[in-house]
């Protein structure tokens, strides 16, 4: 029997199957996820993380950024600390920080192994377009909350389920580095459990401050 990769309930109940994967729902928090059994080993999943063609030069790519980059900047002080989380070969977000007067370290599981970051804590932690491939949401979701200071925030960028109907022809399931699949009912699960304060800002953009005590 499975359980919820983000919240550990079981049983979970069948959400979607097309020919290539099957996709399960957690009754607890709403996430949808793949069974350990649909997972890449590690050398095919950088292998397709080896393509993307993603650079700070880029103005696309900054453009795309600026959708969390921009309201989260507006809520940090001055100076603040921070953690580009999943960063990817060419980081690019923290460079925007960092240029908007912001100190951010850099963690990738692939590109940045920098282990030493993840024992630190920031007043901000960002992961765009990087939840949504993590195999043990969690538990990274604990490390995040232990990084992060009170009053601090989590910048998120993940494409949301909606519905079934809409999942059914959703090209964002068809990526087999995605895994797991977030909703607007499990980011406000997370917040009520672990007192954080959500915001949802455009269609794939999420923000969350934590609790001042």
């Amino acid at each position: 029997m499975h359980c919820c990769p983000l919240c550990n309930a079981s049983p979970l109940q069948l959400y979607h199957q097309d020919k290539r994967r099957e996709y399960l729902q957690c009754l607890r928090c709403d996430l949808v996820s793949v069974a350990p059994s649909y997972r890449l080993d590690a050398e095919a999943e950088k292998s397709i993380y080896d393509l993307h063609e993603n650079h700070p030069s880029d103005p696309g790519y900054r453009q795309f950024l600026s959708r969390l980059f921009l309201p989260l900047n507006q809520r940090l002080l001055p100076d603040s600390s921070g953690l580009d989380y999943g960063c990817g070969p060419g980081p690019t977000l923290s460079l925007m920080l960092e240029e908007a007067g912001h100190r951010v370290a850099l963690y990738d599981i692939f590109y940045h192994h920098n282990v030493s970051a993840l024992s630190s804590v920031y007043d901000f932690i960002t992961a765009t377009e990087v939840i949504e491939h993590l195999y043990h949401p969690g538990d990274v979701w604990q490390q995040w909350l232990k990084m992060l200071k009170p009053g601090g925030y989590i910048g998120l960028m993940t494409k949301l389920v909606e519905n079934q109907d809409a999942f059914s022809t959703w090209h964002y399931k068809n990526d087999l580095t995605h895994v797991s699949f977030f909703s607007q009912k499990t980011f406000r699960y997370l917040a009520e459990r672990d007192k954080l304060e959500p915001e949802f800002i455009g269609r794939d953009v999420i923000i969350l401050r934590k609790g001042l005590s």
